[in-house]
């Protein structure tokens, strides 16, 4: 047989190696593959001795639909206002922001980015003010 290199190994030593490294890479997935399926039949576990042990006795009381202690009476349709969600979406807008605003403060802190990386932000905080402001000026900042 040839000789592969200088160690001594043959050609066929020398293309077994990848089959030992693959399975070397695989066996750390096999962990994470392990974990998974425990978790998910602690997960299934437990909601069966849910189904087993809890009561169920349906009563026409217990079928009807629940809204917050109202009983239901008349059709399922009723009038939103919009500005709940405006406001909703509002703040949405300001809690990204102040995701943003923490790395922002790691990243202005390191040597050779702070010119950048506050010139950035205050283009950032200008988008934001300019939003706002754009929200006030229709009105939808109002209260009524």
């Amino acid at each position: 047989m040839s000789r592969a290199g200088s160690e001594g190994r043959t050609l066929r030593e020398t293309l077994r190696e990848p089959t030992v490294v693959a399975a070397g890479y695989f066996e750390s997935y096999s962990v994470v593959g392990l974990l998974a399926v425990v978790g998910v039949l602690f997960v299934a576990v437990a909601f069966g001795a849910g189904r087993l042990l809890r009561p169920v006795v349906p009563t026409p009381e217990k079928l009807l639909t629940y809204e917050c202690g109202v009983d239901p009476v008349g059709e399922g349709w009723a009038h939103t206002q919009v500005r709940y969600y405006v406001y909703a979406f509002l703040y949405v807008i300001f809690a990204v922001d102040s995701i943003f605003l923490f790395p922002w403060a790691t990243v202005f802190a390191a040597p050779g980015y702070g010119a950048t990386t506050l010139v950035e932000m205050f283009i950032f905080l200008g988008f934001l003010t300019v939003g706002l402001l754009y929200a006030y000026k229709k009105g939808v900042l109002a209260w009524t």
